[in-house]
């Protein structure tokens, strides 16, 4: 169920074609919603181990993002990373499999949650460094150009990854050299239980982005209309050559931080006033509204959903485990290298 499309096309789209892509769209969020939640199901019976992080309630950005790029196109990510990865296309199974921690998963069950990889689709991994994926999406942007392919490269992150030297450090280096990257900062207000207000004087992402000599402006991070737009004018911009182009998608993660925070650090009913901008709900409102979508098809859709997913955990659960014999594949040493 990928959004993604070929490079931008021009012109408004007729009302079928445009019904059917906001179906689509809807689509991919109402996955990445449901996966998530399986997945909260899963660890709590411990059948998924380790840290996870969860983009419930951030879903319009990695499929607005994602519907906006091409298959050539490379996308960094973040700890936070399962909607991006399904977004761009990693398939459910191989997502689903990974956190398990099997060989079937899409890092060979080396990576779980916050590595996913797929190289296939120019999905170069989730990162749990925050702030890590900046230099690595600068370095393929830079090949990219070097090479003379007509790419760009996205990288997603946080507002917490906003204060840490990589972000500045690669911004002035992609303005400096034009390099066609797509800043994608996912500001929930949250650097994990620190407020945004409590760590940043100066609150204004974009602004400060500006300060670099990049085209930078604020999107309503909940709408995926929005972000779609956002993003497609920004791909454009890097194309005809006007640099780097950086997006604020002001967001917000309904769920706590990770699944071992206990999430006290906000106050509840900010959250539910966030809920009420529910991405899934707001345009599964506009299609029934807008587009005359019955309850009958959105609830078809759902059954889809859901059958992928359990399709999914039955495959993971059945799948191997990577055999003993072949845990020091992929790993080498200095030794070995010289060798």
């Amino acid at each position: 169920m990928s959004t993604r499309t070929p490079r931008k096309t021009k012109g408004s789209s007729p009302p079928k074609q445009q019904t059917a892509h906001r179906t689509d769209l809807f689509g991919a969020m109402l996955r990445i919603r449901r996966f998530e939640e399986r997945c909260v199901e899963l660890y709590s019976a411990a059948r998924i181990r380790g840290f996870m992080h969860l983009c419930i309630g951030e879903e319009a950005v990695a499929v607005g993002v994602n519907a906006a790029l091409a298959e050539d196109d490379a996308v960094v990510s973040t700890y936070r990373e399962h909607g991006h990865a399904l977004a761009r296309g990693v398939p459910a199974d191989a997502v689903m499999a990974e956190m398990f921690g099997k060989v079937t998963g899409c890092s060979r069950g080396r990576g779980g949650s916050m590595h996913l990889f797929d190289a296939g689709r120019r999905f170069y991994g989730g990162n749990a460094i925050v702030g890590g994926g900046l230099p690595l999406a600068a370095g393929l942007a830079l090949a990219d150009r070097m090479n003379g392919r007509h790419r760009v490269t996205c990288c997603f992150f946080g507002d917490g990854a906003f204060a840490e030297g990589e972000f500045h450090e690669t911004a002035n280096l992609a303005a400096l050299w034009g390099l066609p990257m797509l800043f994608v900062c996912e500001n929930n207000l949250y650097a994990m239980g620190t407020a945004l207000d409590r760590a940043q004087a100066q609150t204004d992402l974009a602004m400060r982005a500006a300060s670099y000599g990049m085209v930078a402006w604020a999107v309503d991070g909940m709408d995926v209309l929005a972000v779609e737009d956002a993003a497609r004018r920004a791909v454009e911009g890097i194309h005809t050559g006007t640099g780097p182009h950086f997006l604020e998608m002001r967001t917000y993660r309904f769920r706590a931080h990770s699944m071992y925070d206990p999430d006290r650090y906000r106050d509840k009913g900010e959250i539910e006033r966030w809920k009420e901008r529910d991405p899934v709900e707001l345009l599964a409102r506009r299609l029934r509204e807008q587009a005359g979508l019955t309850d009958k098809a959105l609830a078809g859709l759902e059954d889809r959903v859901r059958a992928e997913i359990d399709a999914a955990v039955e495959s993971a659960e059945q799948a191997p485990e990577e055999p003993v014999a072949d845990l020091l594949r992929y790993v080498t040493s200095p030794a070995e290298e010289a060798s």
